[in-house]
């Protein structure tokens, strides 16, 4: 039988046939020896054949076999640095929810996330979300940081859950794909789920008052079939983004406003830093690239993913380029 992957535990997998038969299914042991370093050798979007077990008390399938996959999302895991985590694959496109202040989106985060969508080659939107929260100083932000990726070239919507702004745009953008919703705990993911099919009734918290961080509501990656023919991946909230098996010399090509000044550069191989006549500096010294992107190019290209993770909410919240160049 080959099915769907709609949701993973670590340990158990439901799956999904073609005629919506539905079955809690488990690995063999084999998976974990065949040199797949992820924490997770199954994610939900994946595409499986599997056998029934009817010898249990209850029916069960046994996965032994995984499709190739046309894209994924991948990031270091937190806990374990020398291992990966598969976020989601087979996805058609993905919506990163950015709050400005309610929990804080760093810049960091962003680029980091963005840098591996373009490194599989996945389109991604960027969701500026609770925009009915925002004050006179938030939203200046918040169309700052618009600005920015507008020029670079990513889409960006403005959105309301509770107030339901920008929904019927966000559908437009979902009918007909596989979606996966990202972003740090607490920028609304599950509440906007909620919004676009109320019928889910996906579990939800509030803010922590105290850190201004999220708290955790999705425990588990879980696909969602919604009723104007789109597909939702639900993910839990991340709060840092390590990024996975990258050369120093290929990180620009995966900042798009870089790649398209690369010939224009002396040297071929020029890493943007201490190189003469390097059109990417010339760039950003003429304001035509963003300050804070520049910033997040250096330290991945520094490897700095420890340093990221531990002082992601303490000194790299959102500010505005001309803070970062003073």
């Amino acid at each position: 039988m080959t099915g769907l992957v709609y949701k993973s535990t670590g340990s158990w997998y439901t799956v999904k046939t073609e005629d919506q038969q539905v079955f809690e299914c488990r690995i063999k042991g084999k998976f974990r020896m065949q040199g797949i370093k992820s924490t997770n050798p199954i994610a939900v979007g994946d595409v499986v054949d599997f056998e029934l077990d009817e010898t249990a008390d209850t029916v069960i399938g046994i996965i032994n076999n995984i499709h190739d996959r046309k894209n994924y999302i991948i990031r270091k895991s937190v806990n374990l640095s020398k291992q990966t985590h598969i976020i989601a694959s087979n996805i058609d496109i993905v919506f990163l929810l950015i709050t400005i202040n309610n929990p804080p989106t760093t810049t960091s985060f962003i680029d980091r996330f963005l840098v591996t969508a373009e490194a599989y080659d996945i389109e991604t939107v960027l969701v500026f979300n609770k925009i009915d929260t925002y004050d006179e100083a938030m939203q200046d932000e918040q169309l700052y940081l618009q600005y920015v990726y507008s020029q670079i070239g990513y889409k960006c919507i403005r959105v309301s859950a509770l107030e339901k702004k920008g929904l019927d745009e966000l559908k437009q953008l979902m009918t007909g794909k596989v979606s996966m919703f990202s972003g740090h705990s607490g920028v609304g993911k599950s509440t906007l789920v909620n919004a676009l099919e109320s019928e889910l009734n996906l579990k939800t918290k509030t803010i922590s008052e105290q850190s201004m961080q999220g708290q955790h509501t999705t425990t588990f990656a879980e696909m969602y079939d919604l009723s104007f023919d789109a597909r939702i991946i639900d993910t839990p909230g991340i709060k840092g983004f390590g990024i996975v098996d990258m050369e120093p010399a290929e990180v620009s090509d995966y900042f798009p406003e870089f790649f398209r000044l690369k010939d224009q550069c002396k040297f071929n191989n020029c890493l943007h830093k201490e190189e003469p006549h390097c059109a990417v500096k010339k760039a950003l010294e003429e304001d035509k690239i963003a300050w804070s992107r520049y910033n997040s190019y250096l330290k991945i290209l520094e490897g700095d993913d420890e340093h990221y993770r531990q002082d992601i909410y303490n000194d790299d919240r959102i500010a505005s380029d001309e803070s970062r160049k003073s």
